[in-house]
């Protein structure tokens, strides 16, 4: 994956840094994962934010090849 630099605002990359230490990511981690969020949530501006949070989360474990199967009844 290819990195480019910008310029952001002090006050969100000084939040992101408290953020992303609190949940073990670094600071462009955080800010990637605040980006993912918002994208999703413009997206769908129709899901609460647990269900797209949920989703994420799926996602990880998928790809983690994390996933069991569900059995219906």
């Amino acid at each position: 994956m290819s990195t480019t630099s910008i310029r952001i605002d002090q006050e969100l990359v000084d939040k992101a840094a408290i953020m992303g230490k609190a949940l073990h990511r670094t600071t462009p981690k955080q800010i990637e994962h605040w980006a993912k969020v918002g994208a999703m949530m413009e997206d769908n501006p129709d899901l609460p934010y647990e269900f797209v949070k949920q989703a994420i989360i799926a996602k990880a474990e998928k790809e983690a090849g994390k996933l069991e199967a569900y059995n219906f009844g």
